[in-house]
């Protein structure tokens, strides 16, 4: 009986033994970290192509940028840098404006060039143009031998060339880091067409208005023997003397006795 209560006895004292053993080897609970932050969203690109089909209309421009890869180049200009780009759009009515110069005798680079002179690599808003317009003609695309020359004149924005003069006719889009414009007319680079501007038409002369005092009297001799009035007025002087008449036939014929 000793004998099993001591085997009890040591069997109890193992498992206390091994329980604190374990107890004191556990490996302390991970630290807890905090939840992993959601990736930020992608940044919102302009499309350019649906933007410039939609409004306007600029299909003639949006034909042009299409079919010569321009679009390619302004879309990367939005998309990947920080400068952004503004693009001047001319309407379709420009296009259809425009007979001399020409486009269509315009070689497939010399087309490219002109869209690129459409456009500078970076985002402006309207109010930095009245900045932009003291620092002289500006670098677009088509690189330095293509400027474009900026004034504002009481917030409206007027663009120059040698061959060209137009103004900012409406803000299309206008969100850092894209900026579309409507313009007038289509934008013709000096580096393009020369030198040789041809002397722009002279205006039509004014209508000339003949004032009253160079129209014909109504006191004329012929307006008067016309009127009625006049005629009236005869026939009154003429009854007027009748009676004197008579006096002086009978006045002589007793003379004549």
């Amino acid at each position: 009986m000793a004998k099993m209560q001591f085997s009890i006895f040591i069997a109890v004292a193992f498992i206390v033994f091994s329980a604190s053993t374990n107890a004191k080897t556990a490996s302390p609970p991970a630290p807890m970290l905090p939840p992993t932050p959601a990736p930020a969203p992608a940044p919102h690109h302009v499309n350019l192509t649906e933007l410039l089909s939609v409004a306007g209309p600029f299909h003639t421009f949006l034909d042009y940028l299409l079919s010569s890869g321009v679009i390619e180049t302004f879309q990367s200009q939005a998309n990947n840098t920080e400068e952004g780009v503004t693009i001047f759009v001319p309407k379709d009515d420009a296009f259809k404006a425009q007979k001399n110069p020409p486009l269509s005798n315009l070689t497939k680079d010399q087309l490219k060039q002109l869209l690129l002179s459409h456009a500078l690599p970076h985002y402006y808003s309207l109010s930095e143009f009245k900045n932009l317009s003291q620092s002289g003609p500006v670098s677009t695309f088509a690189g330095g031998q293509y400027p474009l020359k900026f004034t504002d004149v009481s917030g409206t924005v007027r663009i120059e060339t040698l061959w060209t003069r137009t103004k900012v006719s409406s803000s299309v889009f206008s969100t850092d880091p894209v900026a579309v414009y409507q313009v007038n007319r289509v934008l013709l680079p000096e580096a393009i067409f020369g030198t040789d501007v041809p002397p722009m038409p002279a205006p039509a002369p004014a209508p000339v208005v003949s004032s009253p005092s160079d129209s014909p009297s109504a006191d004329s001799d012929e307006a008067n023997a016309s009127s009625p009035k006049s005629s009236h007025k005869n026939s009154a002087q003429t009854l007027a003397f009748a009676p004197v008449a008579m006096v002086v036939s009978g006045l002589v014929a007793l003379f004549l006795c």
